[in-house]
């Protein structure tokens, strides 16, 4: 075997079919490296890889198509067959010597990896585990080439068929799909020949075990297979012909049946040995939080997704497979849309994107749209979308929690009065915590309802009704909670104020300017508060910023003992708030103005007694809720509480984004803090390590030069050479 392989390797490079095939595949990885990781800044090797794997489609043919067919044209085959040497070690023989061809330039392309990690951050055990899925899907072209090569004598057709199968193996998923999107018996056995597929999982950062097994199986079968026809034409000149072909034959069945057994059994193993997660932060795998809350699970859930089995994102399916593992409740079912037109209407009245998630258990069901399951960033400038993060475990756990929990937590949003509405993105985290939400009128409704656990007013921009205010008031009274930003506004809010007032709280109409540099961003109306040490602030406390434009003053009440206030936003000594904005010149300090510093953000809270009241419903039959403000006296008192902010955009996505989301943070800690759910558990969204490499222009161009020209140009020079001189010889 050894002989064989230094002939093969030694006939690869006296040729120029050895040195074209590594510039060629050197030069289309470069040059997809040269442009997506230098030239775009992604820190994802696999994307490179990606974008050239169809060259094998061609250059595979290339290297296999006359290792063994030419030797039946010159009639070589003869000494094969009639050697005193295992046939397998002449087939290994030859196909390590190809082997050790394609890794001359994968070892380059090896190095990669390490040239983006000086231009940033790269994940190294990701790039390796998508250059370990390109040489398996490498290793099983070359088996594939080999055996077509073993079939034919023409090298032309040997070519042909090779691409031909090449191209095959790496769309089998779409002519699958072509064929039936359901999924059949025929695809079923299309799909033992899906190359494709199977490399994905090593792109996205996964080592998957199975099909680690099933590019090692698939290469020694075609091997076998190889050396099958050369023993078949080696006992033709056998007195033993049919003995010898019947023992050929029973092999093949016996060494196919083991492979097709290998792969079986590899599917079967449980999800945590399927798949080795790679990423860096553990993008597939779930967190111990979600492992916990499953063991708890006792009740039967079954996860509907609304996709084909044979046509799904395998991502999500890794997922879910993760939570059937941990828990024996939870069972999964592919609900395909074509063929079940109208299942999802019955669960939701949104409609849903295929691949979406419905959670049914036997209390309630919730419906998870696909696009909920990735994090986008949209790009205004490029009017393109971008995959930030990835939530399949945070919405999924969040589901399971509310399809199981007894009670779950609902607030009001009150509408009527010009409110700004609260952006989706800010109720979405709201849902995943598993708290419901609705909109309300207190001109139509009798009152605030009992299930109300907070209620929130958005910067309205006209005063409540004196019946409104009372409503809120009886609400609030009962131990009720409510959240609330203000701007300034031409009306008068007197009503409302009559509603803070209680809480110990004053509502001016100066416009406070900031003159310290520290405070503010951009003009002194941009106001960027001290956030103060308190249990609502602590998660944002120490490099993180609110910005709040625009805050008008908030004063306190010092006749007003029962109230206890804690500020959680203000600004410095060296603010002040404009009295007449509408008329304001200039930032500088007039006459009338009043000095700073001031309180921004506050939270009051009083002790209500609710004997007389009417019960505030409970989140569990067996004890009331403080609605998270605090242990009930004796079954008579609560703690009511008011959280205001001075900013009517505080919490809108302008102002989120432009401290990176730390005003939707404030918004969440905010109502966290006023209510409580029967089970509580949010996981939060994996962010995709968006890592942008930055390659210096010259650096690019250099970098580029010598990985797509220079060296598949020395390779080319140094074949033709070796060619030249061998001709002349």
């Amino acid at each position: 075997m050894k002989a064989i392989y230094k002939r093969e390797l030694k006939a690869y490079f006296q040729s120029f079919t050895g040195w074209l095939f590594c510039a060629a595949t050197l030069f289309v990885i470069s040059l997809y490296f040269t442009s997506y990781n230098l030239g775009g800044g992604y820190a994802y090797i696999a994307y490179a890889l990606s974008a050239a794997a169809f060259i094998f489609i061609i250059l595979i043919p290339i290297l296999t198509m006359r290792i063994l067919a030419e030797e039946r044209r010159q009639k070589t085959d003869q000494l094969i067959l009639t050697a005193p040497i295992s046939v397998w070690k002449v087939v290994v023989g030859k196909y390590l010597a190809m082997l050790t061809v394609y890794m001359i330039p994968i070892l380059i392309v090896c190095t990669y990896p390490i040239i983006m990690s000086f231009f940033g951050t790269v994940s190294l055990s990701e790039s390796y585990a998508a250059i370990f899925g390109f040489v398996l899907y490498g290793c099983a072209g070359i088996a594939l080439g080999l055996f077509i090569s073993g079939i034919t004598e023409s090298q032309v057709i040997s070519a042909v068929l090779s691409l031909i199968a090449m191209f095959l193996t790496y769309m089998m998923s779409g002519v699958s799909n072509l064929i039936s999107a359901q999924g059949n018996i025929l695809t079923k056995i299309l799909n033992c020949a899906d190359f494709g597929s199977r490399i994905t999982s090593f792109y996205d950062g996964t080592i998957s075990v199975t099909g680690v097994v099933y590019f090692v199986s698939v290469s020694g079968l075609l091997l076998f297979f190889a050396t099958q026809t050369i023993q078949k034409r080696r006992y033709t000149v056998s007195t033993k012909k049919l003995k010898a072909g019947a023992y050929s034959s029973t092999m093949i069945v016996i060494i196919t049946a083991a492979a097709v057994f290998v792969n079986l059994m590899a599917n079967e193993l449980p999800e945590s040995l399927q798949t080795i997660d790679v990423t860096s932060n553990k993008l597939y795998s779930i967190t111990e939080d979600t492992k916990n809350f499953l063991s708890t699970l006792d009740e039967d859930i079954t996860i509907y997704v609304l996709a084909s089995e044979s046509n799904h994102d395998t991502n999500v399916e890794k997922t879910l497979k993760k939570y059937m593992e941990n828990s024996s409740h939870i069972k999964m079912e592919y609900k395909d849309p074509s063929v079940y037109p109208g299942f999802a209407s019955s669960y939701s009245d949104s409609t849903l994107s295929t691949g979406s998630l419905i959670i049914e258990g036997s209390k309630r069901s919730r419906a998870i749209n696909y696009n909920d399951l990735y994090e986008t960033e949209y790009d205004y400038y490029t009017y393109s979308s971008t995959t930030t993060g990835y939530d399949c475990e945070g919405q999924v756990t969040s589901a399971l929690a509310y399809v199981t929990s007894n009670n779950n937590a609902k607030i009001y949003e009150l509408t009527g009065h010009g409110e700004t509405e609260v952006p989706e993105s800010f109720m979405n985290t709201l849902a995943k915590a598993n708290v419901e939400s609705e909109s309300l009128n207190l001109i139509s409704a009798e009152g605030v309802p009992e299930d109300a656990q907070a209620v929130i007013v958005m910067a309205p921009q006209k005063d409540f009704t004196q019946e409104e205010a009372d409503k809120l008031k009886e609400y609030l009274r009962k131990g009720g909670n409510m959240l609330l930003n203000l701007g300034w506004t031409e009306a008068e809010m007197n009503n409302l104020s009559s509603v803070l007032a209680d809480y110990g709280l004053t509502v001016g109409r100066d416009v406070i300017v900031e003159t310290s540099q520290s405070g503010y961003t951009q003009n002194p109306f941009y106001l960027l508060p001290t956030i103060e040490s308190t249990e609502i602030t602590s998660s944002l406390s120490g490099n993180y910023y609110i910005f709040m434009p625009y805050c008008i003053t908030l004063g306190q009440d010092s006749t007003n003992e029962t109230a206890n206030i804690t500020p959680l936003l203000t600004t410095s000594s060296y603010s002040y708030g404009k009295a007449d904005i509408q008329n304001a010149q200039s930032y500088d300090k007039e006459e009338g103005d009043s000095d700073g510093p001031f309180n921004v953000g506050v939270m009051s809270e009083i002790t209500v007694d609710t004997s007389a009241a009417s019960e505030v419903k409970t989140t569990t039959d067996a004890e009331p809720t403080d609605n998270g403000a605090g242990d009930a006296e004796e079954g008579t008192t609560k703690t009511s509480k008011m959280i205001v902010y001075a900013s009517d955009s505080v919490f809108t996505e302008q102002a989120d984004n432009m401290v990176a989301g730390s005003n939707s943070q404030l918004f969440r800690n905010s109502l966290n803090s006023m209510i409580t759910v029967d089970t509580s558990i949010s996981i939060p969204v994996k962010d995709y390590d968006m890592n942008t490499l930055t390659v210096p222009a010259l650096q690019n161009a250099i970098i580029g030069i010598v990985t797509t020209i220079l060296v598949p140009l020395i390779l080319l020079i140094t074949g033709i050479v070796i060619t030249v001189r061998r001709r002349k010889k």
